[in-house]
């Protein structure tokens, strides 16, 4: 029988959204709450720290600097959000402290995470999560940046440089030894901004697939991206309180289901979403129009067919 999966991309609850989350909770829409909830699993890419203590990242060159304050939890709560992943550019935005305490927060709420941790093998470890009778291993990781990554009794990501070396073998690894029914890899990969995945993205997804991930969801382009086989190349930005861009349009996205079994992906479903300064919402209108077409374009440049079903975008993937 299959599970139902939930995929959001770029969550960041820092900044103004911080800010707004000390008055309300009420950062998501009623019906896209219950969208949530009614998905077997919920996956996203946390982009920020919870904490209020730490120092920033020593960079002069970094220009921005996530941290949600430790009531993140809550709204991530009202979501189901069963695993997080950390492997992303913002992990450690406060240093090891600041990521100390998001990793405790969210264990003290019941999310598991990925992709980051007090030290290498931590930071490699996949979480298993169960629905009915699937086991799902998650394994997070990011192509950047190198300053962060874990090492032998440092704490940081699971960083691989899939540019320069493809996929590392402990993921390789990880994905012939989890003992799980399935497997979700989410990468944060390649460069922000780009309206289809660039080459290096396209090779590892390849890569990935090959070494026998189920299933593959990407993030960081902050726009969504098509969909190949079972690889989601980039779900788009899920929640923020970023700047519009007028062309790639990062204020809308998708909120994906994805059914899947011990064969692998059945079903893929993406809701157009809306996201309003520090507020998430489902899309309508000319904007849900606008991301059916461009959802639909991306699709069939990689070689795949989208339909529209009751104003969601899906993909039959057996």
């Amino acid at each position: 029988m299959a599970v139902t999966l939930a995929l959001a991309g770029d969550t960041m609850l820092g900044r103004e959204v911080g800010r707004r989350l000390a008055r309300t909770s009420e950062l998501v829409a009623p019906e896209l709450v219950e969208l949530f909830r009614a998905a077997d699993l919920v996956v996203l890419n946390l982009e920020c720290c919870i904490s209020e203590r730490g120092e920033r990242w020593p960079d002069p060159d970094k220009r921005f600097f996530f941290r949600a304050p430790p009531r993140a939890v809550e709204l991530l709560r009202r979501l189901t959000v069963d695993c997080v992943t950390l492997a992303n550019n913002h992990a450690l935005d406060y240093g090891p402290q600041a990521l100390t305490d998001t990793i405790a927060h969210l264990a003290g709420a019941g999310i598991a995470t990925v992709g980051a941790g007090p030290d290498l093998p931590a930071a490699w470890r996949p979480a298993v999560l169960a629905a009915g009778d699937l086991r799902l291993a998650v394994v997070g990781l990011t192509d950047h940046p190198a300053d962060f990554a874990a090492a032998r009794g440092r704490p940081g990501i699971a960083f691989a440089d899939l540019r320069a070396a493809g996929i590392p073998t402990w993921l390789k690894d990880a994905l012939l030894e989890v003992g799980a029914d399935a497997t979700l890899v989410t990468p944060h990969w390649g460069p922000n901004m780009t309206p289809a995945p660039v080459p290096h993205v396209r090779a590892a997804a390849e890569e990935l697939v090959a070494a026998g991930a189920t299933l593959v969801a990407g993030h960081s382009a902050h726009v969504f991206h098509g969909v190949a086989g079972s690889v989601l190349f980039d779900l788009g930005d899920f929640l923020d309180d970023y700047a519009r861009d007028a062309v790639l349009r990062n204020d809308l996205g998708l909120l994906w289901l994805v059914d899947l079994d011990r064969a692998g992906v059945q079903r893929i479903e993406a809701l157009p979403l809306k996201l309003e300064h520090c507020f998430t919402r489902l899309a309508d209108g000319a904007d849900a129009k606008w991301i059916e077409s461009r959802f639909r374009a991306a699709c069939a440049d990689l070689g795949t067919e989208a339909s529209t079903e009751s104003g969601r975008l899906v993909i039959d993937a057996r």
